[in-house]
């Protein structure tokens, strides 16, 4: 299993996520669509031209679907038992076709399950930036993880 257990993480600890991603036009048509999203910021290119970012912006959504799913490999896959929550999302630059993110993730804090003996929780902080190095999402996530089997 490439996920951590409970007790495998430790306050302090970061993860540079080897995976990149450059988003696509496809990628946020088809995630906007999907989610019954028809904001014209995301589908609608000649509208976007006569606004202060001149092109569509990719759904912020899928930038937060992205880089949550951008860290799983290293920390939580087959791991988890729950995601509990997402606190603190913030978008302080938007993506666009044809940007590349890249992830950084952080243990915040490990705490015991009051109501689950076998498992604990995690709360890390993801951060997503583009392929300029500018912050472009991060958000803090809270997940019930598995201890290690006995």
């Amino acid at each position: 299993m490439p996920g951590l257990y409970f007790e495998e993480f430790s306050v302090g600890q970061t993860f540079q996520h080897g995976i990149r991603r450059t988003i696509t036009e496809a990628d946020n048509v088809m995630f906007s669509a999907m989610t019954h999203n028809p904001a014209p910021l995301h589908l609608d290119e000649e509208y976007m031209k006569r606004t202060e970012f001149g092109q569509r912006i990719v759904n912020s959504c899928l930038t937060l679907s992205f880089m949550v799913g951008i860290s799983v490999g290293d920390t939580t896959v087959g791991t988890t038992v729950a995601n509990l929550g997402w606190d603190q999302v913030r978008f302080p630059k938007p993506l666009f076709h044809g940007d590349t993110i890249r992830v950084e993730t952080e243990v915040l804090e490990l705490r015991d399950s009051k109501s689950r003996p076998d498992n604990g929780i995690v709360t890390f902080r993801h951060c997503a930036y583009n392929q300029n190095d500018e912050l472009v999402g991060e958000c803090k996530r809270s997940a019930l993880m598995l201890r290690k089997p006995r």
